[in-house]
Order: C-alpha cells, then sequence, then structure tokens
C-alpha cells in the first residue's frame, strides 16, 4: 500500500486552513445573521420595530444615496483622495523605518517599540479621548515649531502656512498608523536569507541593486498584505467622516435602512479596490516555496 505523504506545499495549506477554522466559525456564528438583517434592511423599509418586520422598498435607498443626498459621495470621494495620499506614504516609511530597525545598530529594541507605540495607543476609546481633547493638534504645532517657527511661518503668508499644517498632518497621521506595517515588514526582511545578499555582493551587486532584485521580491506577499491592511484601516479608522455619517444615520436619526444601504455601497467600495489591488499585484508575487518537502531545495517561485 502507497503511503500518504504531504509536501511541504500541501502542509503549509492544511496549517492555513486549521487557522481559518476559529474564523469561518465566528463568522457564521456571530455575523452571519446580522449580515442577512443588514441586506435585507437596505432593501426594505421598517414598519414594526417589534419583531424587526421589514417591507420590500426595492432601490430607494440606494438611489437616495447616489441621487439625492448632497453629503455622502462628496464624503466618499473626499475619504478615497486621503487614502490614495496617505496609503503609498504609510507604506514607503514604514519600510524604510523596518530596513532601518532591521540593522545592527544599538538600541534597536527600543526603537522598535516606539515604532509600535502608536499603535498601541491609537486605537478604540483611547484614540477618540486623544482626539476630543486635541493633543494630536498640540503634538502636530510643537512637532512643527521645532522645524518651522511661527514667525517665520508669518513672513511666508497664509497659502505657506496652511501648505505646511497640512503636510505637518499628514507625516503625523503616518507615523500613527506605521506600527503594525513596520512590525511586518520587518518579519519579512529578517526572513530573507542572508546568503543572497552575499550571493550578490560577490556578483558586485550594489545596494540600491539588491534593494529592487533582493528585498522587494522577497517581501512582495507582506508587501500586499500591508497594502490591503493599511487600506482597510484608512477607511475604518475612528476618525474616518463616513463611519461617523452611517452611525449619525442610524442612531441619532432612527433612519436604519438608509444607514445600511451607504454601510453597503461604502463596503462594495472598499472591497473594489482590495480587488484592484489583488489584481494590479497579480504575477508580482514571490514566495520562497520548498519543493517536494526538501528545505535544501527552496528557491524562488514566481507565482
Amino acid at each position: 500500500m502507497k503511503r500518504f505523504r504531504l509536501t511541504m506545499d500541501r502542509r503549509h495549506k492544511l496549517e492555513g486552513y486549521v487557522f481559518m477554522i476559529p474564523f469561518i466559525i465566528g463568522i457564521i456564528a456571530f455575523f452571519a445573521f446580522p449580515l442577512f438583517i443588514s441586506i435585507k434592511l437596505s432593501f426594505g423599509n421598517i414598519i414594526k420595530m417589534a419583531g424587526f418586520h421589514i417591507e420590500w422598498s426595492g432601490l430607494e435607498h440606494y438611489a437616495r444615496a447616489f441621487v439625492w443626498d448632497v453629503n455622502f459621495l462628496p464624503m466618499l470621494f473626499d475619504v478615497a483622495r486621503q487614502m490614495i495620499v496617505q496609503v503609498p506614504l504609510i507604506i514607503v516609511f514604514s519600510l524604510l523605518l523596518a530596513i532601518l530597525i532591521s540593522r545592527e545598530i544599538k538600541f534597536v529594541g527600543f526603537f522598535r517599540v516606539v515604532f509600535f507605540l502608536p499603535f498601541l495607543l491609537g486605537t478604540g476609546h483611547i484614540m477618540k479621548r486623544i482626539i476630543e481633547q486635541g493633543v494630536n493638534v498640540q503634538v502636530l504645532s510643537a512637532a512643527r515649531q521645532v522645524i518651522i517657527p511661527d514667525h517665520t511661518l508669518r513672513y511666508l503668508g497664509p497659502r505657506v502656512s496652511e501648505a505646511v499644517n497640512n503636510f505637518f498632518g499628514i507625516i503625523v497621521v503616518v507615523l500613527w498608523r506605521s506600527g503594525v506595517q513596520i512590525l511586518l515588514f520587518l518579519t519579512g526582511l529578517q526572513s530573507i536569507s542572508v546568503s543572497l545578499y552575499e550571493s550578490a555582493k560577490v556578483d558586485g551587486a550594489t545596494e540600491w541593486e539588491m534593494f529592487w532584485k533582493i528585498t522587494i521580491p522577497m517581501i512582495s506577499p507582506i508587501m500586499l498584505l500591508n497594502i490591503i491592511y493599511t487600506l482597510v484601516d484608512s477607511f475604518t479608522d475612528i476618525s474616518n467622516p463616513i463611519l461617523d455619517y452611517i452611525q449619525t444615520n442610524a442612531f441619532r436619526r432612527t433612519q436604519f435602512e438608509y444607514a445600511a444601504a451607504i454601510g453597503w455601497i461604502y463596503f462594495l467600495f472598499i472591497l473594489l479596490l482590495v480587488f484592484i489591488i489583488f489584481m494590479t499585484m497579480k504575477g508580482r508575487i514571490y514566495s520562497t516555496m520548498p519543493e517536494g518537502g526538501s528545505k535544501d531545495e527552496a528557491k524562488l517561485i514566481d507565482r
């Protein structure tokens, strides 16, 4: 009888399915029914709150979002514009910082904790309190005055002053949201074999060539993960005006049906962007995949 043997590729896939099981169970147990009710709400009207009886109304609420609501689409375009600016900056900045702290430097552990600390502080109620108290504005003002004092900005005019303040605002946001990305990039960088860089140096490759020919291809799966994470994190941030608009329509104006409709429009918009990113990066993702279960036969494979 032929003995069944798992290859390394199949073993990795099986491990992935095992880790997905708790997530799938949680989705079925806690999210499937609320999602169904949310979809049903977006296509209907509540006729009786007791028992949540919903009457079918078709695309009425979706038409309201695109035709009659003068706030939703401009707000959506503004959030998308901010995402286009912030996501590339966060990815590039976190990659550069991960490369710096992956090297053998003094106090490297301290710097890693410092860069990851904003993620621990900047979630949930803590971040909400910081925004309410205006601490981020105070930090921004203090950091800007160190580089460009107020009396210098007065001579440059209001337009230059506004541009400088906007620039520093973007930098603060990028710094605040780069903790997880730095950690993931650092993990990817440390998984690259040193022998690849040594072989490249023997062949006369420069640091710039090794960055583009070795580092970027080898961390491309982490790059895709970070782009998707940063995109979703930007669209679901606590300061996102669309999320606040959805909550306002649902719980302050008690327009649950319309809130569900714009929530699903927003979700489909994010899903479309994620799909575009996946299709754009398809064929550019590399990984070290051992063949036949042997670690010595690992090689770079273009998916």
